[in-house]
């Protein structure tokens, strides 16, 4: 059940308090509005932890390529705590025209995930990420299990698929040399990860 507090003092108090006890790493503020996202739990760290690997596999850190496990995106500079978001992972290939803010980025990723937990609604961010130029966005959803590949087009994210049960489609990323996949398995699904350029592959 969500609450939505309109009483100033009190929706200050409870930021002032989150803030305190340092339990808002995951909040984000949208349009002025503070959300309160889930927080992650073991699955979702374990998930994000496997994720990692393939990631920093496949891109040319010399290059300048760089992957983050999480990071606060938003759309300006000063004033960014008004609106921002908090992708579980992101890529910036090189060339990519986002700045680097040191407390945040200013302009969309190449590639992100969002790893749903219980009360997300990371589809309600399609529309921001778009905005901020994000080219690819993975999310993964947990109950029930699936896939969902998001490629921008013409300013906006489109679903380019889905993989979940009983078929297991394969998306295709256009900014990674990746492939993902849902695969059955016990005890919860695993996604599986392919190189499309080595074919060497990973689980998570």
């Amino acid at each position: 059940m969500s609450v939505l507090i309109l009483d100033p003092e009190m929706s200050q108090e409870i930021r002032e308090e989150r803030e305190t006890r340092k339990i808002d790493r995951w909040d984000e503020v949208w349009e002025g509005v503070h959300v309160v996202a889930g927080v992650p739990n073991n699955e979702h760290q374990r998930l994000l932890s496997r994720l990692t690997i393939p990631f920093m596999a496949v891109i040319e850190w010399e290059a300048g390529d760089q992957f983050q496990p999480g990071a606060n995106v938003s759309d300006r500079q000063r004033g960014w705590k008004q609106n921002y978001r908090i992708p579980d992972a992101l890529v910036f290939l090189r060339g990519n025209p986002a700045s680097d803010c040191g407390t945040h980025w200013v302009g969309g990723p190449d590639f992100a995930v969002e790893i749903v937990s219980p009360g997300d609604q990371p589809r309600d961010k399609l529309d921001f990420y778009a905005k901020v130029g994000t080219r690819e966005l993975l999310i993964i959803d947990r109950d029930p299990w699936s896939l969902e590949l998001y490629q921008l087009k013409k300013g906006k994210l489109h679903s380019t698929g889905r993989s979940e049960a009983p078929r297991f489609a394969t998306l295709t990323s256009k900014v990674l040399p990746l492939s993902f996949q849902l695969r059955k398995a016990s005890p919860r699904p695993v996604i599986h990860l392919m190189h499309t350029a080595t074919g060497q592959t990973w689980t998570a």
